[in-house]
């Protein structure tokens, strides 16, 4: 048995939430926050047997999807100064896993 931990975007979350639990998997969501851009995550964790880790990834790769943002993060020229925005093309989205062994698992 697996844990994966999956991180997504909190708009890809809801989508993959509904699929993940219609085709019969168990999913904790946690809300957090990515270190980069300080915005909103979903933290799934997913307990997967070995013969579904393949279809589990499949169903996160069919919800959470690559996109392009522009954002701009706030860059100070010289100390003193007013703090300047600067635009700043990102790519959000898709997901980020890790995958844990389980030595054991109980459900009470």
């Amino acid at each position: 048995m697996k844990l994966i931990i999956a991180i997504v975007q909190d708009q890809d979350a809801i989508s993959l939430i509904d699929d993940l639990t219609e085709e019969n998997y168990r999913v904790t969501k946690l809300a957090s926050t990515g270190g980069f851009l300080k915005s909103g995550n979903t933290t799934l964790l997913i307990g997967v047997e070995d013969e579904d880790i393949d279809q589990v990834i499949g169903i996160i790769e069919r919800n959470c999807k690559t996109r392009e943002i522009t954002t701009s993060l706030l860059n100070m020229t010289i100390p003193g100064e007013t703090y300047i925005p600067y635009p700043l093309e990102v790519k959000v989205g898709g997901a980020t896993l890790f995958m844990l062994d389980v030595e054991q698992h109980i459900r009470i």
